[in-house]
C-alpha cells in the first residue's frame, strides 16, 4: 500500500491512520468519562484507567507514525475549488494545534504517572518513567492534562465542524479527500 498522496486525495494509508487516530481518541475520552460509572477501587474502574493509559500512549505512537508518514506522503491533495488564503492559513494552524494536542496529551499523562510513581504498561511491556517521583508535580501535571483535555473537545469539534462546513456549505472536496473508499 502506497503512502504517497495523489493530487486529488490522501493515500489509503494516510486515511487509515487518520481514522484510527479518531477511534483511539474517542476510546481515550470514553475510558475516562465513563470511569465514573464504576465505583472507586473497583476492578472495572481500574481497568478503565489502565485502558486510558494504554490508549493514550497508543495515540502517541500513532501520531509519531503519522508525522513520519505525512513527511513521506508528499503534498496534500488540492482542495477544489481552492479556498481563500486566510482559510488555508487557519486550516494549517488548526492542524498544528491538533498535532500539538495529540503529542502533548499522552506526554503529559506519561509525565503525570511518572511523577506519581505509578507503573506504566504498554501492551504488557513496562514503560520507563520520564521523571522521578514528585507527588506535588504530579498533581500539577494532572491539572494541566485535564484542562487540555477540555480544550481537546473544542479543537476536535472545530475540526469536525470545519470539515462538514466545507462539505455541505462550501461544497469543496476537503472532506472527501479523507473519506475511506471515496474516489473523485
Amino acid at each position: 500500500m502506497s503512502i504517497r498522496n495523489s493530487e486529488y486525495r490522501f493515500s489509503p494509508f494516510v486515511i487509515g491512520l487518520h481514522w484510527l487516530t479518531v477511534l483511539l481518541i474517542i476510546a481515550v475520552y470514553a475510558s475516562m468519562e465513563l470511569r465514573g460509572l464504576a465505583p472507586k477501587g473497583s476492578s472495572l474502574r481500574d481497568a478503565m484507567k489502565s485502558s486510558h493509559y494504554l490508549l493514550g500512549l497508543s495515540v502517541l505512537v500513532i501520531v509519531v507514525i503519522r508525522i513520519g508518514v505525512r513527511i513521506q506522503a508528499g503534498v496534500k491533495p488540492a482542495i477544489q475549488p481552492p479556498m481563500p488564503r486566510w482559510q488555508a492559513t487557519l486550516a494549517d494552524g488548526m492542524h498544528y494545534a491538533l498535532y500539538s494536542f495529540m503529542l502533548a496529551m499522552p506526554l503529559l499523562g506519561w509525565l503525570t504517572l511518572s511523577a506519581a510513581g505509578k507503573p506504566i504498561v504498554l501492551f504488557g511491556l513496562p514503560v520507563p518513567s520520564l521523571i522521578g517521583t514528585d507527588v506535588a508535580l504530579s498533581r500539577q501535571l494532572k491539572d494541566v492534562h485535564e484542562a487540555l483535555a477540555t480544550l481537546g473537545y473544542v479543537l476536535i469539534g472545530l475540526h469536525a465542524m470545519a470539515a462538514l462546513l466545507h462539505h455541505y456549505v462550501m461544497r469543496d472536496n476537503t472532506l472527501v479527500r479523507m473519506l475511506p473508499g471515496h474516489h473523485p
